[in-house]
């Protein structure tokens, strides 16, 4: 071989060497939105859950449909400058908590949503405390689709649409709906009877199958009903996002946008971060799933940031942000007073306009007092899922005495907002008590009470379901989930004595998981019930109806009600 071709062979090979190089360099693969550039799209999901009639602003100025509109009207603007495109997404729950929309079957709230231009929304358990006529009327008012995959009529068809694909900035994007199987138990049996509601988890298999024989979607979204709970704990509720995750194959579902458990899921090592107003918000992410929800009410609006490239979707931002939110704060002087968190936001004028109708129907009759309290009468959910309360106890005993009943029971899910001290008027009476159940009355032997008690005052604490009890006297055994009564209504306990107890019709039905009951319909409405009772007591000493020792918890992790960590 010469000297020359020899060269030229080294030289060929270094130039394919080189070549190679070159090429690797060339397809490597970007590991930054700015290093894919065009081939990196970017939009935005905003979303809110829980809206529970809040419409309008509360008398600090907070949240209200109107400055909400403002907010995401800027964020479109901001997304829309950065090349990027919205999707705005809604966990459930728009119906119960506010007597103004309460009493108007949320119209206003529905017709807010349909003007802040929302494009999906989870159904949720209290959508359907109305009869289904009022959630189809609700339905055909809605400018945007009501998804839930897991609801299904007596014919074997689904009740709403399973998923709706979305065309997000050239990104299709698919977003199955879900809602928990607690509504089974927690919707009012009169008006759910004729649906079912089946396993989210095995549900959501079957419609990502869909999507992907279809070839639908590029992404895959769910918005859902069902609850965060840390670590899939979910207790005495229904599985939550967590555990919906963890089911899939990772890879399959690309972000879970929730609602129902009602918290800022801001997440530190594994649990929840001690979240304030505008701290600095990290999604939980499970299995490759991230999982967002923004607290309750329309007091923020969630927003994540997301870039899609080289096949694979980055969270590139998220925050909670407050809605006009304001914070305590003391002067020097230990004064207290009232501070807005982050900017002030304005509300839209057109829609405060259209909304203010609504507003101020029935305003005269909402704003009657009835009655004053000396004291708090605490219906706070952190508060009444959890132990007795004076206003859970109170709520009890205005049923029980409304038709001279021996025992009374109430659910803490019914008792819905506290009393504070001072006047009280009959908005205070329908924020409390807003879903407008029956009163029901039963005879039973002492055995048959003490049977019923057993089940009912042994369910867990932290849900609805947990029970508020007047009238007797006795120690639960929450191993066991019996109870060993001592006394009713005054008198010494007979397992053979004739008793008579009230539970609202809600219960009666098996709502909560309570046992069925077959008992007189006495035709009296819980908050009519209340109203009386305040109206002909004038003035109620708050003390009077504190928890006194009647009702002792054994066998759990806590004195106030059973607790028992699942093994």
């Amino acid at each position: 071989m010469t000297n020359k071709l020899l060269k030229g062979l080294v030289a060929t090979a270094v130039l394919a060497a080189l070549a190679g190089c070159n090429s690797s360099d060339d397809d490597k693969a970007p590991t930054t939105c700015a290093e894919a550039g065009t081939a990196c799209t970017k939009f935005t999901v905003l979303h809110t859950n829980d809206n529970h009639g809040r419409f309008w602003e509360n008398k600090d100025g907070e949240y209200g449909m109107a400055a909400r509109k403002t907010l995401i009207e800027k964020i479109r603007a901001e997304v829309a400058a950065n090349g990027g495109e919205t999707l705005l997404l809604s966990g459930g729950d728009i119906n119960t908590g506010v007597p103004e929309s309460d009493l108007q079957d949320a119209l206003p709230d529905f017709l807010g949503m349909n003007d802040i231009g929302y494009d999906a929304m989870a159904v949720g358990n209290h959508e359907f405390d109305n009869p289904l006529a009022v959630l189809d009327s609700q339905r055909s008012i809605a400018n945007f689709p009501m998804l839930a995959a897991n609801i299904y009529k007596e014919d074997g068809t689904r009740y709403f649409e399973a998923y709706k694909v979305f065309d997000v900035n050239g990104i299709k994007i698919a977003v199955i709906g879900l809602t928990t199987e607690d509504t089974a138990k927690l919707g009012n049996p009169e008006f759910i009877s004729g649906l079912k509601f089946t396993d989210p988890k095995e549900e959501i298999v079957k419609v990502i199958k869909e999507i992907k024989d279809a070839k639908a979607a590029d992404l895959i979204f769910a918005t859902t009903h069902m609850g965060h709970y840390a670590n899939g704990e979910h207790g005495s509720n229904a599985p939550g996002d967590v555990a919906l995750a963890k089911a899939l194959e990772q890879g399959q579902l690309q972000a879970v946008i929730g609602g129902h458990s009602q918290n800022p899921v801001c997440m530190e090592g594994g649990e929840y971060a001690d979240f304030a107003p505008g701290d600095e918000c990290t999604p939980d992410q499970q299995n490759g799933t991230y999982i967002m929800q923004a607290h309750e009410w329309g007091k923020y609006v969630g927003r994540a940031d997301f870039e899609y490239f080289n096949g694979e979707l980055h969270l590139a931002n998220y925050k909670l942000v407050p809605v006009n939110l304001v914070k305590k704060v003391k002067d020097e002087q230990g004064n207290e007073t009232k501070v807005l968190v982050g900017e002030a936001i304005e509300a839209d004028a057109a829609l405060k306009e259209m909304l203010s109708y609504y507003q101020e129907r029935g305003q005269g009759q909402l704003d009657e007092v009835i009655a004053s309290t000396d004291g708090l009468l605490d219906g706070e959910r952190a508060n009444v899922r959890y132990m007795q309360t004076n206003l859970g106890r109170l709520i009890a005993d205005a049923q029980r005495t409304k038709v001279a009943a021996d025992v009374g029971v109430m659910n803490s899910g019914g008792v819905r907002a506290s009393i504070e001290a001072g006047d009280i008027s009959y908005r205070d009476v329908l924020t409390v008590q807003p879903f407008g159940n029956m009163v029901t009355l039963s005879t039973m032997t002492g055995e048959e009470l003490s049977a019923y008690l057993g089940e009912v005052a042994s369910l867990q604490i932290g849900a609805g379901a947990y029970a508020q009890i007047t009238g007797v006297k006795m120690t639960v055994d929450c191993a066991a989930k019996t109870v060993a009564i001592s006394e009713v209504n005054g008198k010494e306990y007979s397992a053979t004595g004739s008793y008579t107890m009230t539970v609202p019709s809600y219960n009666a039905a098996g709502g909560d998981g309570y046992p069925k009951l077959n008992p007189v319909q006495t035709g009296y409405v819980d908050a009519e019930v209340l109203y009386t009772f305040f109206k002909d007591a004038g003035t109620i000493v708050a003390a009077d109806y504190n928890p006194v020792g009647d009702i002792v918890y054994e066998n759990s992790e806590s004195v106030e009600g059973c607790q028992i960590t699942a093994q």
